[in-house]
């Protein structure tokens, strides 16, 4: 083993600096600073690397993790950046959003003996920028362009994951998207202090350099239907994500200023890509100088009331149900959020929206767990006469989503769905009930991960190839 490596015993976890609170709230801007290249290397060489790397094995996209830190600690950044991009289309972006601390940081074994993560995340977004930056990144070159077409439903990361695969092997792919640019929830989803939009633009001009084509401000259901979509391609993926917000159906939650979280958010990011938002200039979906209460404890809730501070509301409230144990988001936002001047309000769940016309506040009730539920997580249960009232100006529901009614959304009534909503797929095959169309994502498995989705577009691009070439073996044979 080389002396590079194991250094975890004598160098303590050290993570890139955070800017300070009080200059970060002031803007958009990406919160954490870039690791130096020394740090960068002296952090890789933390790695034990174990003969059963967990942090592999729990990444969803099984990243050789052990093996680009090891590249990293040993200087050898290029080949640690082409290693990261065997198995993931867009590790600068998994660097900055995955939940770490859930995933590969999480099951670390250095952390589990007490010596602290190594710090994956940052690292391997270190890595990539690094290599944006020396140029090392390049548009596919094709080596033999194929005769047969692809066309993508969907520019989030499972259709843009998809996309790139496929193009690798020569196919022609055209991607069609509801939305005036190319990212999906990356784009208009995921806040700037999280992932800053030249990220994202910068990988999807790389796709569009390779032969990609994006049709945006295409609606397939409306502009076109499937069946026209398959008279012009080859074979079909369905990667539309899911975006249509859980309702909350609770006495006063038809009255003006409660909005999903998406609507909030996609404002905020248009706003900062330099579109203008006509509810965002006359204050309707703008924070400033706001009470506001965001109701849930995912990372989309985190979102939410990072965004409201540096909107500078007057006051952020975060209302869930658990205690912080048990919420779904990821710790280290939860703690930046906390560190912003968010206050979390635990064990507690909106019984009743009072206003007029508008909100003007939320009638809480207190919560307790109870026993736990098929989820195995403990179930919350009210609290008699517990009751209390916060003020709000604006609330946001960040209560996850669901699929919309996809036959009417396609105008297709013969596409089969899920009981959940999602589209039925094939497991194996990943294909639908129609021939020819697949689906991935989280349009199929409901509303995931980023890393999730990439790699469901990874393994959709498999299937579909394989189609493809079953496809044009049996014209060759028929001719």
């Amino acid at each position: 083993m080389t002396d590079k490596m194991l250094k975890f015993v004598n160098i303590d976890q050290q993570n890139p600096n955070k800017r300070k609170v009080n200059k970060r709230i002031d803007d958009f801007k990406e919160i954490y600073d870039e690791f130096i290249h020394d740090k960068a290397k002296e952090q890789s060489s933390r790695c034990s690397q174990c003969g059963v790397p967990f942090c592999q094995i729990h990444c969803p996209l099984h990243n050789n993790i052990p093996d680009w830190l090891k590249l990293s600690a040993e200087g050898r950044l290029q080949e640690a950046s082409e290693l990261a991009h065997s198995t993931n289309n867009m590790p600068e972006i998994c660097g900055r959003i995955c939940p770490q601390d859930r995933l590969c940081e999480g099951n670390c074994v250095i952390e589990k003996s007490g010596h602290g993560t190594v710090t994956i995340g940052s690292i391997e977004k270190y890595i990539t920028d690094t290599a944006w930056e020396k140029n090392w990144i390049k548009p596919i070159k094709v080596i033999k362009e194929e005769d047969q077409s692809v066309g993508i439903i969907g520019a989030g990361p499972a259709g843009l994951a998809c996309a790139e695969q496929l193009r690798k092997v020569g196919y022609k792919i055209t991607i069609y998207d509801r939305y005036d640019r190319p990212g999906g929830l990356l784009i208009y989803g995921i806040p700037n202090f999280k992932l800053e939009k030249f990220v994202v633009e910068r990988r999807t001009n790389l796709l569009k350099e390779s032969g990609i084509e994006f049709q945006q401000n295409v609606d397939v259901g409306k502009n076109f239907t499937l069946e026209e979509l398959q008279k012009n391609h080859d074979a079909i993926l369905i990667a539309t994500g899911v975006y249509k917000p859980r309702e909350i159906n609770l006495p006063g939650h038809n009255l003006k200023n409660i909005f999903p979280a998406m609507d909030f958010l996609t404002a905020s990011n248009r706003k900062g890509l330099g579109d203008k938002v006509e509810d965002f200039d006359n204050g309707t979906l703008n924070a400033g100088g706001k009470n506001i209460i965001v109701i849930g404890g995912g990372d989309t809730a985190m979102d939410c009331v990072r965004t409201a501070v540096r909107q500078n509301a007057k006051s952020v409230k975060c209302i869930y149900r658990r205690d912080k144990e048990n919420m779904p988001g990821s710790a280290r936002e939860v703690h930046n959020a906390e560190e912003e001047g968010v206050e979390f309000i635990w064990l507690s769940s909106p019984k009743k929206f009072i206003g007029k016309e508008e909100v003007a506040s939320v009638l809480i009730e207190k919560m307790k767990l109870d026993k736990e539920d098929s989820s195995g997580r403990k179930k919350p249960v009210s609290i008699p006469n517990s009751d209390f009232e916060i003020k709000a100006d604006l609330v946001i529901k960040a209560l996850g989503f669901d699929p919309e009614d996809l036959p009417k959304l396609f105008n297709n009534s013969n596409l089969a769905v899920s009981s959940w909503g999602t589209i039925k797929i094939n497991l194996k095959s990943m294909e639908t009930n129609i021939p020819g169309i697949f689906a991935a994502g989280d349009i199929v498995r409901g509303a995931s991960l980023v890393v999730w989705a990439i790699r469901d577009g990874r393994d959709a691009a498999i299937e579909i190839q394989k189609y493809l070439e079953l496809k044009k073996f049996k014209k060759v044979k028929a001719a």
